[in-house]
């Protein structure tokens, strides 16, 4: 959704807000097994199941302004993907608000590629997906090569690469461009060491642009390389929201005392 004239500079006395979410609320249906015998539940097969719902978020409320870097964090099922995917526009919600600037850029581990395509014509697809000419994609093609270090592979196709390999490319593609928003959901987690780090300065780069980024990944090195804020996220609720060194030992603390239960 379109941002309001409240995201503005004059109105914060920040940098403009890039994202705001207000009270947001996302409840998924999902079927769940009845308690049933073996010989009931073989009689009755789907019958069985029964209808629940199950609250992702839970009232969420924040604004990150342009270049910010904001990392989140939270134990798996906490909300996080859920969370981007909403700012996205991808996952419908329930309740509340979300106010964005300008289209965000959503890339995760499965990442959209066209599987039978080569890496290079996955290139240009995915450049004239963002807005770019045929012209600008040649003028910055190389450029992508190199940051991918995928060389000869970009002529086979993709259905022949390792995920890491398909990662790679996928942020390669996704950064041709320097978006407004940038979400992205563990997409380095399956690239090897260079490429990381190749990839940590190109985030840094892009909040040098005065852009926004945020970033769900379990490699708490990434999010205090790239990050000035962190959001930690439990059960679909903010636990807390502060300075990344702040945030991350408070949720080291809270993961070390789980670990030991």
């Amino acid at each position: 959704m379109a941002a309001p004239d409240s995201m503005s500079t004059a109105t914060t006395g920040l940098a403009p807000r890039t994202v705001v979410v207000e009270n947001l609320v996302v409840t998924y249906r999902v079927r769940s097994e009845n308690q049933l015998g073996a010989r009931q539940l073989m009689k009755r097969g789907f019958r069985s199941r029964t209808m629940t719902e199950v609250e992702a978020l839970r009232g969420l409320s924040f604004d990150v302004h342009a270049g910010e870097a904001v990392g989140l964090v939270g134990s798996n099922g906490s909300g996080k993907s859920t969370l981007l995917r909403t700012i996205a526009g991808l996952q419908p919600k329930s309740e509340g608000s979300v106010f964005v600037t300008g289209q965000p850029q959503f890339l995760g581990v499965a990442a959209a590629l066209k599987l039978r395509l080569s890496g290079r014509r996955n290139i240009y697809l995915g450049g004239l997906a963002l807005g770019l000419t045929v012209e600008e994609v040649d003028e910055r093609y190389d450029d992508v090569v190199a940051f991918s270090g995928l060389g000869e592979a970009l002529a086979r196709p993709l259905q022949t690469y390792s995920s890491g390999m398909r990662s790679r490319l996928a942020f390669s593609i996704a950064t041709l461009t320097s978006p407004e928003i940038l979400l992205l959901d563990e997409a380095l987690a399956v690239g090897d060491r260079a490429f990381r780090d190749r990839s940590v300065r190109r985030i840094q780069s892009i909040r040098d642009d005065a852009k926004t980024v945020m970033l769900v990944t379990h490699n708490l090195t990434e999010i205090q390389q790239t990050c000035e804020r962190v959001l930690w996220l439990r059960d679909g609720q903010i636990v807390m929201d502060g300075a990344v060194d702040e945030v991350l030992d408070a949720y080291g603390e809270w993961s070390d005392r789980n670990a030991e239960d």
